[in-house]
Protein backbone atom coordinates (compact mmCIF):
# COMPACT_ATOMS: atom_id res chain seq x y z
CA UNK A 1 0.00 0.00 0.00
CA UNK A 2 1.14 3.30 -1.32
CA UNK A 3 1.51 5.86 2.25
CA UNK A 4 -1.48 8.11 0.17
CA UNK A 5 -3.28 4.85 0.29
CA UNK A 6 -2.03 4.69 4.04
CA UNK A 7 -3.01 8.42 4.88
CA UNK A 8 -6.45 7.66 3.59
CA UNK A 9 -7.05 4.87 5.09
CA UNK A 10 -6.01 6.74 8.29
CA UNK A 11 -8.56 9.50 8.09
CA UNK A 12 -11.32 7.31 7.53
CA UNK A 13 -10.94 5.01 9.94
CA UNK A 14 -10.14 8.48 12.50
CA UNK A 15 -13.51 10.22 10.63
CA UNK A 16 -15.14 6.82 11.81
CA UNK A 17 -13.83 6.16 15.37
CA UNK A 18 -14.32 10.04 15.75
CA UNK A 19 -17.25 11.16 14.12
CA UNK A 20 -17.39 15.43 13.90
CA UNK A 21 -20.77 17.00 14.05
CA UNK A 22 -22.34 14.04 15.25
CA UNK A 23 -25.62 14.12 16.90
CA UNK A 24 -29.05 15.57 16.84
CA UNK A 25 -29.27 19.65 15.56
CA UNK A 26 -31.51 22.12 17.53
CA UNK A 27 -33.62 23.93 15.27
CA UNK A 28 -33.06 22.09 12.18
CA UNK A 29 -34.36 23.38 8.99
CA UNK A 30 -34.32 20.21 7.19
CA UNK A 31 -34.49 16.56 8.28
CA UNK A 32 -33.46 13.57 6.44
CA UNK A 33 -33.64 9.58 7.27
CA UNK A 34 -32.19 7.04 4.42
CA UNK A 35 -31.48 3.88 4.30
CA UNK A 36 -29.06 1.70 2.08
CA UNK A 37 -31.21 -1.56 2.80
CA UNK A 38 -28.42 -3.39 0.57
CA UNK A 39 -25.88 -3.07 3.28
CA UNK A 40 -27.91 -1.86 6.43
CA UNK A 41 -25.94 1.72 6.58
CA UNK A 42 -28.76 4.39 7.64
CA UNK A 43 -28.10 8.04 8.49
CA UNK A 44 -30.45 10.97 10.15
CA UNK A 45 -28.93 13.93 8.31
CA UNK A 46 -30.38 17.18 9.96
CA UNK A 47 -29.71 20.85 8.16
CA UNK A 48 -29.71 24.64 9.51
CA UNK A 49 -29.66 26.58 6.85
CA UNK A 50 -29.88 30.81 6.52
CA UNK A 51 -29.72 33.36 4.31
CA UNK A 52 -29.15 30.50 1.60
CA UNK A 53 -26.24 29.08 3.88
CA UNK A 54 -25.12 26.13 5.58
CA UNK A 55 -25.24 27.66 9.41
CA UNK A 56 -25.57 23.99 10.93
CA UNK A 57 -25.17 20.22 9.56
CA UNK A 58 -25.19 17.01 11.95
CA UNK A 59 -25.86 13.64 11.37
CA UNK A 60 -26.48 10.12 13.27
CA UNK A 61 -25.88 6.88 11.80
CA UNK A 62 -25.09 3.66 11.85
CA UNK A 63 -23.32 1.07 9.57
CA UNK A 64 -19.96 0.67 8.18
CA UNK A 65 -16.67 2.64 8.61
CA UNK A 66 -16.94 4.42 5.37
CA UNK A 67 -20.38 5.51 5.57
CA UNK A 68 -19.40 7.32 8.81
CA UNK A 69 -16.65 8.38 7.96
CA UNK A 70 -17.56 9.88 4.46
CA UNK A 71 -21.26 11.63 6.44
CA UNK A 72 -18.11 13.29 8.81
CA UNK A 73 -16.20 14.27 5.94
CA UNK A 74 -19.01 15.78 4.34
CA UNK A 75 -20.36 18.18 7.11
CA UNK A 76 -17.06 19.03 7.86
CA UNK A 77 -16.49 20.17 3.87
CA UNK A 78 -20.27 21.82 3.85
CA UNK A 79 -20.57 24.00 6.98
CA UNK A 80 -20.74 27.56 6.28
CA UNK A 81 -21.34 26.90 2.23
CA UNK A 82 -23.92 28.58 -0.02
CA UNK A 83 -26.25 25.58 -1.32
CA UNK A 84 -24.50 26.46 -4.80
CA UNK A 85 -20.83 25.52 -3.61
CA UNK A 86 -22.86 22.24 -1.75
CA UNK A 87 -24.03 21.28 -4.90
CA UNK A 88 -20.67 21.84 -6.65
CA UNK A 89 -19.26 19.93 -3.94
CA UNK A 90 -21.86 17.43 -4.37
CA UNK A 91 -21.16 16.82 -7.70
CA UNK A 92 -16.88 16.07 -7.28
CA UNK A 93 -17.44 14.01 -4.46
CA UNK A 94 -19.79 11.91 -6.68
CA UNK A 95 -17.33 11.62 -9.40
CA UNK A 96 -14.46 11.07 -7.14
CA UNK A 97 -15.89 8.37 -5.81
CA UNK A 98 -17.55 6.53 -9.28
CA UNK A 99 -13.84 7.30 -10.78
CA UNK A 100 -14.50 9.87 -13.06
CA UNK A 101 -12.18 12.13 -11.63
CA UNK A 102 -8.96 10.91 -10.71
CA UNK A 103 -7.38 13.96 -9.11
CA UNK A 104 -3.28 14.89 -9.95
CA UNK A 105 -1.72 15.39 -6.26
CA UNK A 106 -3.08 19.43 -6.55
CA UNK A 107 -6.09 18.35 -7.13
CA UNK A 108 -6.63 15.94 -4.34
CA UNK A 109 -4.89 18.67 -2.11
CA UNK A 110 -7.77 20.76 -3.08
CA UNK A 111 -10.40 18.44 -2.46
CA UNK A 112 -8.79 18.17 1.35
CA UNK A 113 -10.15 15.07 3.32
CA UNK A 114 -13.12 14.06 0.70
CA UNK A 115 -10.13 12.81 -1.70
CA UNK A 116 -9.15 9.94 1.05
CA UNK A 117 -12.49 8.83 -0.63
CA UNK A 118 -10.37 8.46 -4.45
CA UNK A 119 -9.91 4.28 -4.20
CA UNK A 120 -13.62 3.81 -3.56
CA UNK A 121 -14.15 3.73 -7.20
CA UNK A 122 -12.26 0.50 -7.43
CA UNK A 123 -14.81 -1.21 -4.73
CA UNK A 124 -17.90 -0.61 -6.45
CA UNK A 125 -19.65 -2.15 -3.13
CA UNK A 126 -18.55 0.89 -1.28
CA UNK A 127 -19.64 3.87 -3.56
CA UNK A 128 -23.13 3.81 -2.39
CA UNK A 129 -22.25 3.67 1.28
CA UNK A 130 -19.36 6.32 0.88
CA UNK A 131 -22.63 8.58 -1.34
CA UNK A 132 -25.45 7.94 0.76
CA UNK A 133 -24.39 10.88 3.36
CA UNK A 134 -23.81 13.08 0.27
CA UNK A 135 -27.46 12.25 -1.34
CA UNK A 136 -28.70 12.73 1.76
CA UNK A 137 -27.46 16.28 1.52
CA UNK A 138 -28.61 17.21 -1.65
CA UNK A 139 -32.48 15.75 -0.88
CA UNK A 140 -32.26 17.67 2.31
CA UNK A 141 -31.57 21.01 0.57
CA UNK A 142 -33.70 19.94 -2.00
CA UNK A 143 -36.59 19.69 0.75
CA UNK A 144 -35.66 22.60 2.68
CA UNK A 145 -35.92 24.84 -0.22
CA UNK A 146 -39.49 23.59 -1.15
CA UNK A 147 -40.64 23.47 2.11
CA UNK A 148 -39.37 27.84 2.46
Amino acid sequence: MSDLQDLYQTIILDHNRRPRNYGTLEGATARRHDRNPACGDEIVLELKVENDLIADVRFTSEGCAVSRASASIMTQTVKGKSRAEAERLFGQFHELVTGTLAPTPQEARALGEMAAFSGVSRFPIRVKCASMAWHSLRNAMREETAGA
